[in-house]
């Protein structure tokens, strides 16, 4: 739970028992006028004697009201500096680069601010969802260093579709080798290759996970509390992007290899020249291939510091994945195309962060993003299982 919303809670609790206690003293009051009023038409001592005991009683019941009253003002007033106090806090960015960037500060403190009070009202510079529960991250907020440093290169060769709607259809051009043609001066242009164009339909899907945050980190002024929050949009948006994309690069035509001769004939003859040859490979096929030599005895995997990866084979950079992303462990798998054309992802361009209910744990601080990714272009790449050559 935050401390701000446990203190609004106290503070709301305070106020309805202000509201109790000024009606028990409106009415009180007027016990005792009517009560005062039987003075004038008391004709005994003994009568006097009870009206003055009766007043002495509710003048006490009065005291006592107001007295409690008073504390509870006492005791709101106490609670809304403490809100106050921790909608201040925020976190501090000895980045200087940082603190010149007004906008960009000022987005990072409000969902700072968000992260603290759980509340998306009153908050500048607070980008929330359509449903006003949850809080925007834009991407321009986010370190771009987190990003260089933990990025897998694989997701370097996605390309990405900005979109602005949760479902719709994308128009892909297939890629042709056809080419152009010289034409003479007035002469009418020549008829070109009609472009095949097909529709891709997309349906946006949320993603979602938790931030590992605790109260004290909420509570500490000092602590940044977004630099957790960049950590895990980084982190498990980047597992989740690389399990979608290497599910869809599985559903590539089926093409096995042995040896280095196999593969060649993959990007040699089955793949067409006019698409970019990477080589998508699993830990176990990596480890395979790090054994196979030419024919003079060189190992044909070589490093390679123009390459993303660091390493080439048979000049084709090489990614390298977990067996699991492709199959079970010690599976040798691979994908050889042209992933960009293969593949695209639809983004919503929308990251959020909210509260959300845990029946074991409480309230847990949920991650969620949201896009679609689909395969465009069947004849771009192919999946399969590759085989040590035997001698």
């Amino acid at each position: 739970m935050h401390k701000s919303l446990i203190l609004g809670a106290r503070m709301r609790n305070k106020a309805d028992k202000v509201v109790e206690l000024e009606e028990s003293i409106k009415e009180l009051n007027k016990r005792s006028e009517i009560e005062a009023a039987k003075l004038e038409q008391a004709g005994t001592d003994e009568e006097v004697s009870d009206v003055e005991k009766n007043l002495e009683k509710i003048q006490k019941e009065l005291e006592e009201k107001e007295a409690e009253k008073e504390k509870l003002e006492a005791e709101i007033e106490d609670l809304k500096n403490q809100i106050e106090e921790q909608n201040r806090k925020a976190p501090t960015y000895p980045n200087k680069e940082e603190q010149r960037g007004g906008q960009k500060l000022e987005q990072r403190d409000a969902i700072a601010k968000f992260i603290r009070t759980g509340q998306t009202r009153d908050i500048v510079g607070l980008k929330t969802t359509d449903s006003g529960s949850g809080a925007l991250i834009p991407k321009e907020v986010l370190k771009p260093h987190f990003v260089n440093k933990t990025r897998n290169p694989l997701l370097d060769l996605l390309q990405r579709v900005k979109v602005n709607s949760g479902s719709g259809k994308y128009p892909v051009i297939k890629k042709t080798d056809g080419v152009m043609v010289s034409v003479d001066e007035l002469k009418s242009n020549p008829e070109l290759g009609k472009p095949a164009i097909s529709d891709i339909d997309y349906s946006i899907k949320t993603y979602r996970g938790y931030i590992p945050v605790s109260q004290e980190m909420i509570d500490d002024a000092d602590y940044d509390i977004m630099s957790i929050v960049e950590d895990e949009v980084i982190n498990q948006g980047e597992n989740t992007e690389l399990s979608l994309v290497t599910a869809v690069l599985k559903t590539a035509t089926q093409a096995d290899a042995t040896g280095f001769d196999g593969i060649k004939d993959i990007y040699n003859k089955k793949l067409k020249s006019i698409y970019k040859t990477s080589i998508i490979v699993t830990k176990s096929m990596f480890a395979a291939l790090d054994k196979v030599k030419d024919k003079n005895g060189n190992y044909m995997l070589q490093t390679n510091v123009a390459s993303p990866t660091g390493y080439s084979f048979g000049g084709k950079t090489i990614y390298k994945v977990e067996d699991t992303a492709f199959g079970n462990e010690g599976d040798m798998k691979f994908f050889i195309g042209d992933v960009a054309e293969f593949v695209k992802e639809f983004d919503r361009q929308q990251v959020y962060v909210k509260w959300v209910n845990n029946e074991i744990y409480g309230q847990l601080l949920g991650l969620f993003v949201r896009w679609d990714i689909k395969k465009v272009d069947e004849e771009a790449g192919f999946f399969g299982t590759y085989t040590d050559a035997v001698g």
